[in-house]
Parts: structure tokens; sequence; C-alpha cells
């Protein structure tokens, strides 16, 4: 492993933590103990072709047109700059907590189709994935290397969440550890942010 792959697996760690409604979904099937591997599976594997996508689709594009990479560099700062802004100040306002719905146990399709639903009908997971990360993997001269960290981060981050949401619940039930967090998120953003500026 080089410190390519686990620059993109902190990347990609670092915009997978944020608090939305797939994370949520993953914590209450983990809480619930109901179809959490495919849960987990489903996500993680989603991410990686949306990352791989990118990954691929940027490096290429950067390769044959010069000023792509500048542009990318700069707007990828910019978006990581404004992204830690919104932690930061979530994490300043505080309010955000776990919410898990009790209720009658769900089927593993619609489990599933839900997931899909909150995966790739969110506009957001494109920014991170395909445009984010695609752009940042093209100032690395591996871009393979970078790829396979933050798809690497989606699976550890999935199954960790999943399985490991019954030891999280009475922590993320309270708020100041939601603030905790969404402060952590910002400060990872913003050294990512400085890091492509000075690069």
């Amino acid at each position: 492993m080089t410190s390519t792959f686990f620059a993109g697996f902190a990347l990609g760690f670092s915009l997978i933590l944020a608090i939305g409604a797939q994370n949520a979904f993953v914590l209450r099937q983990g809480l619930r103990r109901e179809h959490v591997f495919w849960i987990c599976l489903t996500c993680a594997v989603s991410d990686a072709l949306l990352i791989t996508a990118g990954v691929a689709g940027f490096g290429s594009l950067a390769t044959y047109v010069p000023w792509f990479e500048p542009v990318m560099r700069y707007g990828g700062a910019a978006f990581l700059i404004a992204y830690g802004a919104m932690s930061m100040r979530s994490g300043w306002r505080g309010g955000s907590a776990l919410v898990t719905a009790n209720g009658s146990s769900s089927g593993l399709v619609t489990s599933l189709m839900t997931v899909l639903a909150f995966t790739w009908l969110n506009p957001h997971v494109y920014l991170d994935t395909v445009v984010l990360i695609g752009s940042i993997s093209a100032q690395y001269p591996d871009r393979l290397q970078f790829g396979l960290g933050a798809v690497t981060s989606s699976f550890v981050f999935f199954f960790t969440l999943g399985y490991g949401a019954r030891l999280l619940a009475p922590l993320f039930s309270r708020a100041t550890a939601w603030q905790v967090l969404d402060v952590l998120i910002a400060v990872i953003m913003w050294a990512i942010a400085i890091k492509l500026l000075i690069m």
C-alpha cells in the first residue's frame, strides 16, 4: 500500500462520513439486524462503480486537455472548502442526532430498493464520487491506487457502520457526538483543500 492509496482512502472515508439518508438507513438496518450484509454490500458496490467511473473518466480527460487539471484542482479545492464550511456550521449549530424508527421488519427486496434509491437518486453522491474523487485522482500519477483507496474506504465504512451500529447507538443518540463528527469532517476537508492549492 502506498501513500496514494491512503490519500484516496482518507478522502473517500471523510466524504462518506457526512450525515445523510443513506448512512442513517444503514445504521437503522444495523440496529435492527435486518439484511445488514446485503445493504452494506449494495452501498459499497454502488460507490465502487461511481468512483471507478470518476477516476477513469477524469483521469483520461486530464491527460488530453492541459487546462483541465488546474480547473479541476481549484474547483475541487473550492468544493472542499464549501463542504467543510457546511460541516463546520452543522457542528457549530448542532441539533442532529440519530433517530431510529421502530416497526415491522422490511423484506430484503424492499430494503434493497430503498437503499438503492438513497444512493442513486441522491445528486450529492455524484458530486462526491464521480466529480470530486475523480478530479482529485487526476492529481496523482497512480490514479488506480487512489481509486482503490477510495473504493476500499467505502467497503470498510459501510460494513463497519452496518455491523457496528449496535455499539454506536448509545453514542450517536446524542447530538453532541454528531457535532464533534461534523467538526472533524470540516477539518479534514479543509486540510485536503489546502493540499490541493499548494500542489
